[in-house]
């Protein structure tokens, strides 16, 4: 990635592509949440570019993501529905378009937004940690979805785990709930200042 250094390789791209190290079970623990730091006034360099990398400022990204999450939330509920009907075929159907939107809405998320809002607020320090500490949380909350999905990938094939896939389920609906609440209401409002 232009502009990063080693240090700030992105934990979920390690996780996806094969450097699996261990995740904190974050469905259980409690989520702080982050003070809300206003964002400095862009100028017409911050607007297009964040300094030191190639990656633009995209005023239709954040409702792009809040689609994204929208379509999340209905996959969500359209294989908790299935589960509870104890159809697993479907639940695994619709949990697998689930696992396609998440990996592609967290890789944008990443790229397209964190780096950009890390760079951009570079100058507000205050501002910049707060991405940076929001960006890593929400990395752990990410990396337990994925895990999730990934145990549960062959669940049509394995009827027998259905009432444990139930449960798992409910923990990772709380957490995608509160992950969407949290970025929508504190992160995409620093993007859109």
């Amino acid at each position: 990635m232009n502009g990063l250094r080693n240090g700030e390789t992105m934990y979920l791209f390690d996780w996806l592509f094969g450097k699996k190290e261990h995740v904190q079970n974050v469905a259980s623990a409690p989520v702080k949440a982050p003070a809300v730091a206003e964002a400095p006034p862009r100028t017409a360099a911050t607007e297009t570019v964040a300094p030191g990398t190639a990656i633009h400022y995209h005023p239709e990204l954040v409702g792009k993501l809040q689609q994204d999450h929208q379509a999340l939330l209905r996959l969500y509920t359209q294989t908790q529905t299935a589960a509870r009907r104890g159809d697993v075929a479907q639940a695994a159907r619709h949990l697998e378009e689930f696992r396609i939107l998440l990996q592609g809405h967290l890789l944008t998320e990443n790229v397209r937004l964190y780096v950009y809002l890390e760079h951009a607020l570079a100058k507000d320090a205050s501002s910049h940690q707060l991405i940076r500490s929001f960006r890593h949380e929400m990395d752990d909350i990410g990396k337990a979805v994925v895990k999730f999905l990934t145990d549960y990938r062959d669940l049509a094939q394995h009827p027998e785990f259905a009432q444990q896939f139930s449960e798992a389920l409910e923990g990772i609906g709380k957490v995608l709930a509160e992950r969407i609440r949290r970025e929508e209401e504190t992160l995409y409002p620093l993007y859109s200042a």
